[in-house]
């Protein structure tokens, strides 16, 4: 990607291609026996995730601890498996997408209570935070919640996302519904 320029929040990125028609091309590029329904498929500026359902264990497992944890054990096998098994075509079917909308591509899976996500990006942001939000981090660094600030403040950005949900939820609605109009309105010539 190339900057194109100084925007209302600094530096902006170039375009990329729109992933709007991500979830019906990797329908129709997926083969049909990979997962038991439609994978789940999110996309943002630097990643598309697919995550689908595996079939379920063939094996009852009884509702006490040990129980829980073989289950947890043979549904973690059942990913692995899957995982080994549709790595070239991941791999090529990844390649592909890539090229298509400009973004990496990764892969995860989930069958009874395990979700395992596999090749993810892990994306450096930059910040810059007063002494009273770099005092949240730290405390919870010092208090063995997080290994780093930069720990600390992921560990903060997906408590937010998981009790914000609803919110952002309705906030992306508003956005999405704001590029509509903009897409309906004068081109400016």
């Amino acid at each position: 990607m190339t900057a194109r320029g100084r925007g209302r929040g600094g530096w902006q990125q170039a375009e990329l291609p729109s992933s709007d028609d991500a979830v019906a091309w990797f329908a129709g590029r997926l083969p049909d026996d990979w997962f038991t329904g439609a994978p789940e498929i999110t996309c943002d500026r630097d990643e598309i995730v697919v995550v689908g359902e595996l079939p379920a264990l063939g094996t009852e497992y009884p509702d006490t601890d040990a129980g829980r944890a073989d289950a947890a054990a043979a549904e973690s096998g059942r990913i692995s498996r899957f995982r080994e098994d549709t790595r070239d075509r991941r791999i090529e079917i990844a390649r592909q997408a890539e090229a298509r909308y400009q973004r990496k591509v990764a892969w995860g899976a989930r069958v009874g209570g395990t979700r395992e996500l596999f090749t993810n990006v892990s994306v450096p942001v930059m910040t810059r935070l007063r002494q009273p939000e770099r005092a949240v981090l730290d405390t919870l660094v010092d208090a063995g919640v997080a290994r780093s600030r930069s720990d600390a403040l992921s560990w903060s950005v997906r408590l937010v996302g998981r009790h914000a949900d609803e919110w952002l939820g309705e906030l992306r609605a508003a956005m999405s519904r704001v590029d509509d109009l903009r897409a309906q309105g004068p081109d400016g010539s």
